[in-house]
């Protein structure tokens, strides 16, 4: 059996995936976030990486990962692929030039 400092540690991320999943499932349609901002909502402001890597491993539609992009402008990844993300983006009105844009 495990120790329990490693279940509580699962846990915690268990919670923290949960959290964030949570926050980019309430991004509205044509709007964005960065992965520091949804990290910061999340209760871990430093965790930006660990959002991506949350988001790259979620393939559920009803979580608009596409509407997470990079504090730089960028688009970042995407796990469906950089050119379906841009795509959705563009669909929904995004101006990809004007990226970030903090609307939730």
């Amino acid at each position: 059996m495990p120790p329990k400092a490693n279940n509580q540690e699962g846990s915690s991320r268990n919670r923290f995936r949960n959290r964030v999943l949570a926050i980019v499932a309430q991004i509205s349609k044509g709007a964005t976030l960065t992965y520091g901002e949804v990290a910061k909502r999340a209760g871990k402001p430093q965790a930006a990486r660990a959002v991506g890597s949350i988001l790259h491993t979620n393939f559920d539609p009803a979580i608009p990962c596409h509407r997470v992009v990079r504090a730089d402008g960028t688009l970042g990844g995407y796990n469906r692929g950089s050119r379906e993300k841009k795509r959705l983006l563009l669909a929904e009105g995004v101006k990809i030039g004007s990226l970030p844009k903090h609307v939730v």
